[in-house]
């Protein structure tokens, strides 16, 4: 079962934990379910106002899976992560950076950080 910390400077951090092997739930749905106030607009992936910054608290190598296609092309617009990033991504299968959408990054099987704006 994986421990999932939201943070955020104005907030309370929160922890939660994401139901074993599901692989289905998103961190805003996990949010929006525990009363975490993430930012979001369309929920497709489109236009990036549920920008989060996701931290592995596992000691083995992260888990998170790989931007989709649509969470590529928001977070390349908005210079979050480079062509080179996205490149080596499809040889590691693993995510390029920090940054992801709270709306399409499926929760895996470890403990993160997710420290959201606090506007």
């Amino acid at each position: 079962m994986a421990k999932v910390t939201f943070k955020s400077a104005l907030h309370q951090d929160k922890s939660t934990y994401a139901v074993a092997g599901s692989h289905k739930q998103t961190i805003l749905q996990m949010a929006k379910e525990n009363h975490v106030p993430i930012d979001f607009g369309c929920e497709n992936g489109e236009c990036g106002t549920c920008l989060v910054e996701v931290t592995t608290l596992d000691k083995t190598r992260p888990m998170g899976g790989p931007l989709n296609p649509r969470e590529t092309a928001v977070l390349k617009e908005m210079g979050k992560i480079s062509q080179t990033q996205i490149d080596q991504m499809l040889v590691d299968d693993i995510p390029p950076s920090p940054w992801r959408l709270a709306c399409q990054m499926i929760l895996r099987d470890e403990d993160i950080l997710v420290e959201y704006p606090s506007e």
